[in-house]
């Protein structure tokens, strides 16, 4: 008997080497085809169910490959159902997570590409745990199929017509207050389908790079997901060999880099990441993926009460951006402040600024010409928010 954790994971093959196994068993290629209509159109969960296919074709499949979708041991729900926390136990028994967050005219996940994330951000619960493994592309890509099946119930449970296609967008939604959205929002839902993906839960994308991207290619494929490029978007601590290999691409996805810090000895102190990648080379490389691309890049920042969110870490920021510290400023047309208020995570010295700070760093930042808008928060009450994916279980091997 076949061991199953060396047969071929469906989720994990492009659509042409679906058609390369299909010739291999002497199925013409369409088999292949029809396949990958029934895993990310009709988001089937076993070969079984694949009934335009013949029967001997589909007990092989059972036979000879594994079809690994993600069933979540964990659902947390928050915001009257419009956002959702998944904690998902992978084969080799190790936690991951993802958040699906519905919104009025979108609805986004967040996905993992890592299970833990070795880049030791002191306020990011997931790096408290380390790297445990990187996750491969059908791990990426089962999150997301996850994230399609809850939008398809959720729009059948409020009789929401399917919509033909995701918004072509390159942006997520990030009113510029802070005022809860609450029940005028849940009133207000028309999105129907999954439309944008994030990769920003656990884990550094670009530490993972091949895989990733692997995923990214399996999910734009507009024979199966179709997810357009421009709504996926990936952050990055500012690993610079990721963002120059991204500038060279030719899916326009997204970038979002991880910021923090207007300098390099507070930025060190958060981010180990900047003693390797330092922000002149930071800035250098976003320079010439802005060049090459052409496509805006948000620089995420969250914020620290009295760590990072004094009105002078403000005008640094600004001052960096523009270019008045020394470096090359950046085109502003094409850069963009994401603030985000952190939420506590246990055991961490640090604390959430108020409300008056954020809106206050905002107002300076833009006084000053540079783009800025606060993120929404969502999902705070099921630690769902940003830096918070690590769960009350630790996610590691065993749970």
């Amino acid at each position: 008997m076949m061991n199953q954790d060396t047969l071929p994971n469906l989720y994990d093959l492009s659509l042409a080497e679906m058609e390369r196994l299909m010739t291999a068993w002497g199925q013409p290629a369409y088999r292949a085809r029809q396949i990958f209509r029934q895993l990310y159109v009709n988001l089937v969960d076993s070969p079984l169910a694949m009934t335009d296919l013949p029967l001997a074709l589909r007990e092989r499949l059972v036979a000879e490959t594994r079809l690994a979708p993600l069933a979540p041991e964990q659902v947390h729900v928050a915001d009257q159902g419009l956002t959702r926390k998944a904690l998902f136990r992978l084969e080799n028994g190790v936690l991951i997570e993802s958040v699906l967050m519905i919104y009025p005219d979108r609805a986004t996940v967040c996905v993992s590409t890592q299970a833990g994330c070795g880049m030791g951000c002191v306020f990011c619960a997931t790096g408290t745990l380390g790297l445990l493994r990187n996750l491969s592309p059908g791990d990426i890509v089962a999150q997301v199929v996850w994230a399609a099946r809850e939008m398809r119930r959720f729009a059948a449970e409020r009789c929401i017509s399917p919509s033909l296609a995701p918004p072509d967008d390159d942006s997520w939604w990030t009113p510029d207050t802070l005022e809860d959205q609450g029940s005028s929002e849940a009133r207000s839902i028309s999105v129907s389908r999954l439309s944008n993906i994030v990769f920003m839960g656990m884990g550094e994308p670009f530490a993972n790079y091949d895989r990733w991207w692997r995923a990214v290619e399996i999910l734009h494929d507009p024979r199966g997901l179709n997810m357009g490029a421009r709504s996926m978007t990936v952050s990055t601590v500012g690993l610079i060999p990721g963002i120059r290999r991204l500038a060279t691409e030719t899916l326009p996805i997204n970038l979002a880099i991880s910021l923090h810090a207007p300098d390099d000895a507070l930025r060190s102190a958060l981010m180990p990441v900047n003693r390797r990648y330092p922000l002149a080379a930071l800035f250098e490389a976003t320079r010439d993926y802005l060049a090459v691309t052409g496509r805006r890049v948000s620089f995420e920042y969250v914020l620290l009460q009295g760590k990072n969110d004094e009105p002078e870490h403000a005008a640094k920021l600004a001052a960096l951006l523009r270019g008045e510290a020394g470096m090359t400023p950046l085109p502003l047309h094409l850069v963009h402040v994401n603030l985000i208020p952190w939420n506590p995570v246990p055991g961490m010295p640090l604390g959430r600024s108020e409300r008056r700070r954020v809106l206050t760093f905002q107002r300076i930042l833009r006084e000053r010409g540079i783009a800025c808008t606060v993120r929404v928060e969502r999902g705070v009450s099921i630690a769902a928010a940003c830096g918070q994916l690590a769960g009350e279980r630790g996610l590691k091997v065993g749970g």
